[in-house]
């Protein structure tokens, strides 16, 4: 089910590496084409654009787009206990963490009447977003309403593909986790759209524009972001799903197997990659990939997203190989399954899931770290969801007469150096003959 890519016995440069990643990159780039359009379309004609296109992807029609605050309270009342005890339990956890990622502000005094201050300042408004195609994600509410609250955002929107099922309503679900975290301004609306309608406004359905937009999502959404980024903030960019898993001979193959198949269980475009140095374990996973996809609810799913190009075993000589390789395909969700796994030596992934009892499901729902990580090898330079996602570094300069008097001539000097005698003349001004 899974192709093998060999690579062992050749040295193998960053570039040469980068080579043999496997990508679906021709899926990304006609859905860039599609996203951009679609976003121009709803920057044009807003709320008839959305009806358009709830029509055409999700087959609902006449649906409440804002979503009345009727439908959040049925929804919460409606939830299954057992869903909401553990939708609690994971937002306590999410705020705990999310917490340690408020910078404290500071001050620098630099010599007597000369300080500096830094502190960070929430955006205004944030627009999330939630998936709801081929699965429900009351989990991504949580991982993205709650960081935004940790930073002090003051109005926090959310947005999720209307759903035929229920009569053109988000899923009842979403509806009641937003409830519970007292969410009440809820968009039914999906895919690329959403992002556009976040970006510029809908007025006709009462929707301002949002300084910040965070959130999973297929391809479309994440590209989506790239179309609009400059017009508003956003997150990285939280495409189809990623897992590669680093493993040597001690792994075990049942394991690896399961969590291979539960990224793939996503998307048909999710990409399940594992990297390892045993020939016998890729065998014996191949066997239990086979052996537990066909068991599984969404097995044609599956089968779809691990037989395509971005999925694959790839075999290597050594560790120090494996782990260039994971730098450079920087994943989403990295899993080191080895005797010695060295955690300092993979700097480019979202999150890492460490040994047999870290599975990434379990960041998905309760291990307190945000599953909005980043895809497409963004991890490289670009970090998962967090309560900084929503903060603003902001410098405060306070001086007295005496500190400037002290750096006066400093700035005179490097003002006429840059022939800008004016930068100057603000400063000498303060200080006549």
């Amino acid at each position: 089910m899974l192709r093998t890519i060999d690579l062992r016995g050749r040295e193998h440069s960053a570039a040469a590496l980068l080579d043999a990643v496997p990508r679906a990159t021709a899926a990304r780039d006609e859905a860039l084409t599609t996203a951009a359009r679609i976003v121009h379309d709803v920057a044009g004609r807003g709320e008839e654009s959305l009806r358009q296109q709830a029509a055409q992807f999700d087959g609902v029609q006449g649906h409440d787009i804002r979503v009345p605050a009727a439908h959040l309270d049925e929804a919460l009342a409606g939830l299954d206990p057992v869903v909401r005890a553990a939708l609690e339990r994971a937002i306590g956890r999410v705020r705990a963490a999310s917490a340690a990622q408020v910078p404290p502000p500071d001050s620098t005094t630099l010599a007597p009447g000369a300080v500096v201050e830094q502190v960070w300042r929430p955006v205004q408004r944030v627009g999330v977003y939630v998936p709801g195609g081929k699965a429900v994600y009351p989990s991504s509410v949580v991982m993205n309403v709650v960081p935004a609250q940790v930073a002090g955002v003051g109005e926090v929107v959310l947005a999720s593909p209307p759903q035929r099922d229920h009569g053109g309503r988000v899923h009842p679900v979403i509806l009641a986790a937003a409830r519970l975290l007292e969410v009440t301004e809820v968009y039914a609306m999906g895919g690329a759209g959403a992002i556009g309608a976040y970006a510029y406004g809908v007025p006709a359905i009462g929707l301002d524009r949002v300084d910040v937009i965070s959130g999973p999502g297929n391809n479309f959404v994440a590209l989506a972001k790239r179309v609009v980024a400059g017009v508003v903030g956003t997150d990285a960019e939280a495409g189809a799903t990623e897992i590669l898993i680093v493993a040597d001979d001690t792994a075990q193959p049942a394991l690896v197997a399961a969590d291979l198949i539960s990224q793939a269980e996503h998307d048909e475009q999710a990409a399940a990659v594992l990297v390892t140095t045993s020939a016998a374990l890729a065998d014996r996973v191949t066997q239990e990939v086979a052996a537990q996809a066909t068991a599984t609810l969404h097995a044609d799913r599956i089968a779809q997203a691990l037989t395509g190009p971005q999925s694959a075993i790839v075999l290597v000589d050594d560790i120090a190989t494996a782990t260039a390789f994971s730098n450079v395909y920087a994943p989403e969700h990295l899993e080191l399954h080895l005797a010695d796994p060295r955690v300092a030596d993979f700097v480019n992934a979202g999150a890492v899931f460490v040994g047999d009892h870290a599975p990434v499901s379990l960041g998905d729902y309760l291990a307190g770290s945000n599953h909005v990580l980043p895809t497409g090898g963004q991890a490289r330079y670009a970090s998962g969801l967090s309560a900084s996602t929503f903060l603003r570094p902001q410098q405060i300069v306070r001086y007295d007469r005496d500190a400037l008097a002290a750096v006066a001539d400093d700035i005179v000097a490097l003002a006429t150096a840059e022939v800008l005698p004016a930068h100057a003349a603000a400063v000498t001004a303060r200080f006549p003959a």
